[in-house]
């Protein structure tokens, strides 16, 4: 009451010294204060002009799981999910994720970031061959790794950006866990390369003689369908571990 009161008389002041008062609208926000942080939406979702006018497109909306699934399923696992606009494993159990469409050849752009002692991967060129029970057993794989955390990070052909068992990592390019990752993959058809955070960490010819003695020297000999294939799917491997990918994009080359 004793509000309204002041109010009213504030009003009549306003009144006596003759100059009309604009009304208040006391729904209207409030604006931040000086220097306040701005919420920004969460990145990965978007293409620039330049971008799509080069050929890009995103594998990941930034919203749901739409163009994914499992491998020889129809839906990705209870455990691949939107987690602040990223695609996360929350658990494991759930299966490699696997976009529904094939490419090569290819340039895949994308951010990783894992959890504490952690493996993932980027396995490519899948074919779902009934013989080939994992995707693993067909896509050869740029490593997603805590090379300080795992175990596998004491094998050099093993750790974070390495073409998995053939190639082997320069030290320096992978940022500490729980940091982003810019990772890229490119795939002519005949050449794999694997950047990180800028820097070319692997490379290798495809499907050659040398490419074949390479498969033979790895774990993957005991696979005949490894490396063999010119196109196939994109998966993110389910290790086990908590993982972050985000801004998943991937254009033809030629």
């Amino acid at each position: 009451m004793r509000m309204t009161a002041g109010l009213v008389a504030m009003a009549m002041m306003a009144g006596a010294c003759g100059e009309p008062q604009p009304a208040v609208d006391i729904d209207a926000p409030v604006p931040p204060p000086p220097g306040a942080e701005t919420p920004t939406p969460a990145p990965g979702a978007t293409l620039t002009p330049e971008e799509t006018a080069a050929g890009w497109k995103l594998l990941f909306n930034g919203t749901d799981l739409t163009g994914w699934k499992g491998y020889k399923k129809d839906a990705p696992g209870a455990t691949w999910v939107v987690e602040d606009g990223t695609l996360a494993l929350t658990a494991g159990g759930a299966g490699d994720i696997m976009t529904a469409e094939e490419f090569g050849p290819f340039e895949l752009s994308l951010e990783w970031k894992i959890s504490p002692n952690g493996n993932s991967g980027i396995i490519y060129l899948i074919k779902e061959d009934p013989a080939a029970a994992n995707t693993y057993n067909t896509g050869p794989e740029m490593q997603v790794l805590d090379n300080d955390g795992h175990a596998d990070g004491k094998f050099p052909s093993h750790r974070a950006g390495a073409l998995y068992d053939i190639e082997v990592p320069p030290d320096g390019a992978v940022k500490p866990v729980g940091e982003w990752n810019a990772a890229v993959v490119r795939f002519s058809g005949s050449e794999i390369e694997h950047w990180l955070n800028g820097k070319l960490v692997s490379e290798s010819s495809y499907g050659d003689d040398a490419w074949k003695a390479k498969v033979a020297a790895s774990k993957f000999k005991q696979w005949p369908l490894f490396g063999t294939f010119a196109s196939g799917h994109i998966a993110l491997q389910d290790h086990g571990d908590k993982v972050w990918y985000r801004n998943i994009k991937i254009r033809p080359i030629q």
